[in-house]
């Protein structure tokens, strides 16, 4: 039953339930985690992430991409375009999911929540300060960090040398995220994941959420974009050096 769909799927959408999942905790009112702070918020995505890896292992995806920058850097570096078009729908999915999973998870606390800018948050990113080249360059940057450390890391786990133990490899990918979270996700909430983006901000439009506001689609091509643009030259970088 288990099938690559299937795992990056259920990966992704255990990603955004933790992820999303964190964030309304620190926003929502009456929440026992409001106002728990941007650590706790780095903190629960990184392990959303791990926790994603796994599920999506067991389930049928060995490579657990979770996110549609990873799965571009892939194609671009390997020349092998074929995972694009089952990881990438599969992830949306799963973000769409997990999003809608969080919005019943705290059903009582949207209406006791008044502000629609923190209604917004718990499902998608949005720049600490609007401008749209400042929020273009961040979300690239960070999407290439992201995507050259992780191929460092794949070829130090399954490399030649297999310096770093294949099993330790998912919790290094959430160290990771957390990193870039807490060094460079200040100013655009580091999308460094189409799907992680988009998949809530649809969830956000669509489902009936009380008091909510704009999903401010005049931003959403930012964190869609950014990140692919920045997978794409971390990918050409990763080929041209071999790793």
């Amino acid at each position: 039953m288990t099938s690559p769909f299937l795992g990056e799927f259920l990966g992704t959408m255990t990603l955004i339930v933790l992820g999303d999942g964190v964030v309304a905790g620190a926003l929502l009112k009456r929440s026992k985690g409001e106002g728990a702070g941007w650590i706790a918020i780095t903190a629960g995505w990184a392990f959303g992430v791990l926790a994603g890896i796994f599920v999506a292992t067991a389930t049928g995806s060995p490579d657990a991409h979770l996110n549609p920058a990873v799965t571009v850097a892939g194609a671009v570096g390997s020349g092998d375009f074929s995972k694009l078009w089952v990881y990438i729908p599969a992830q949306m999915l799963g973000a769409f999911a997990g999003a809608a999973i969080v919005w019943l998870h705290y059903l009582p606390h949207w209406a006791a929540t008044p502000e629609p800018d923190l209604k917004l948050a718990c499902f998608c990113t949005g720049p600490a300060i609007r401008d749209a080249k400042a929020n273009w360059t961040s979300e690239i940057i960070a999407t290439f960090f992201l995507i050259l450390t992780i191929s460092a890391l794949v070829t130090n786990t399954l490399g030649a040398s297999g310096a770093i133990p294949r099993g330790v490899a998912p919790y290094m990918v959430g160290m990771l995220v957390w990193g870039i979270g807490l060094s460079l996700g200040g100013t655009t909430g580091y999308a460094i994941n189409p799907a992680r983006d988009l998949g809530p901000r649809i969830a956000h439009a669509v489902l009936p959420i009380a008091g909510k506001g704009s999903s401010d689609w005049g931003y959403a091509l930012v964190p869609v974009g950014g990140p692919v643009i920045g997978a794409v030259l971390a990918g050409l970088l990763v080929r041209a050096l071999g790793i």
